[in-house]
């Protein structure tokens, strides 16, 4: 993406860094905004064997990484959509991913869920003042087509329903 510095935990994606996102706090400190587009939901609620960083951590760093004022935009699978999805439609088969994850390679696989005020909770608790959902329409990574566009029935972005969770936080 223009105007950022695209961080992976993986090589074969072709970030600008490969780096782990729990530590960019040790390299940044002074960041205006910081975008996680389906990231967080990667990392348990409680340290393991395959990952032993969790969620909070994250969202520590995340909170250091930014500069006094600075922005945390994050998207990341929305509970209450998804589940009302569900009972709207009966189909589970296509929720999986929003459940588990992708499963396509090492780290995609999923560990906790959010609502918004599960969500809010967590980022007031790590130290951001203000919470407030966000429309990815509105930002300046509007024309990104990732998962903070994830509709159903699959890219319906006019009569759709949006599966992810965009909130945005100020430190």
């Amino acid at each position: 993406m223009h105007g950022f510095i695209n961080i992976d935990a993986r090589e074969d994606v072709g970030p600008d860094m490969v780096a782990n996102v729990a530590k960019i706090h040790e390299k940044f400190s002074d960041a205006d905004l910081l975008y996680a587009c389906h990231v967080l939901e990667h990392f348990p609620l409680k340290p393991s064997t395959f990952q032993p960083i969790t969620w909070r951590q994250v969202l520590e760093s995340w909170h250091a990484t930014l500069k006094p004022g600075g922005v945390l935009r994050i998207a990341v699978p929305d509970i209450e959509a998804v589940c009302k999805y569900y009972v709207e439609s009966g189909n589970l088969d296509i929720l999986y991913a929003f459940f588990y994850g992708g499963q396509k390679y090492d780290f995609d696989f999923h560990y906790h869920c959010w609502s918004f005020d599960t969500l809010k909770r967590d980022l007031l608790d790590v130290g951001f003042k203000s919470v407030e959902r966000y429309n990815w329409k509105d930002t300046e990574h509007f024309y990104v087509d990732d998962y903070s566009q994830a509709y159903l029935p699959h890219m319906d972005k006019i009569n759709g329903s949006l599966m992810s969770l965009n909130v945005e936080a100020i430190k």
